[in-house]
């Protein structure tokens, strides 16, 4: 995973440990933390089979973070991704470009025919994102994931098969 992915406004780069100290500070944010764990001492360098990391870059500023795994099981091989960005760069559309780049990387070079994505059910803005690239709600998979407090959350399974991702 050296090579760099781009998109028109971001390049989405290997975490690297110039990297981490930012990740970390976006990732306890309170807007990221909401939908996120707390992560493990050595995140994003914690080991993780079949899953790659990437730093999201607008020029050389670090803006957020996605990762994509593998179902390797070849009667249910798809890829599943996840993602954060800055809440400062939040409304600007780079969310989107993140997972169309993303998508298309794991569409056109990983061979990948289906991708996933589980947003909680009333993460509204991430929905809306994920839909503008192609990705389509599946059901909802009830109090599915435990937020830092304890209480559980329904999820949003949704997803995109290669012919109907969106490019741009």
């Amino acid at each position: 995973m050296s090579e760099d992915l781009r998109g028109p406004r971001i390049v989405l780069r290997a975490c690297a440990a110039e990297h981490q100290r930012r990740l970390r500070e976006l990732h306890s944010s309170p807007e990221v933390a909401q939908w996120w764990h707390l992560p493990d001492p050595d995140w994003p360098f914690d080991e993780e089979p079949d899953t790659s990391r990437y730093t999201v870059l607008r020029g050389e500023d670090v803006v957020g973070f996605v990762q994509w795994y593998a179902e390797t099981d070849p009667q249910y091989r798809h890829a599943g991704l996840d993602l954060f960005l800055d809440p400062a760069v939040h409304g600007q559309g780079l969310g989107t470009e993140v997972v169309r780049t993303m998508c298309a990387h794991l569409v056109d070079e990983q061979c990948f025919h289906r991708l996933v994505i589980d947003p909680e059910a009333r993460n509204a803005a991430a929905i809306a994102c994920y839909s503008r690239v192609g990705f389509r709600p599946v059901g909802i998979m009830r109090q599915h994931s435990r937020d830092r407090h304890g209480k559980w959350h329904d999820g949003l399974l949704m997803d995109l098969l290669a012919a109907e991702l969106v490019r741009g």
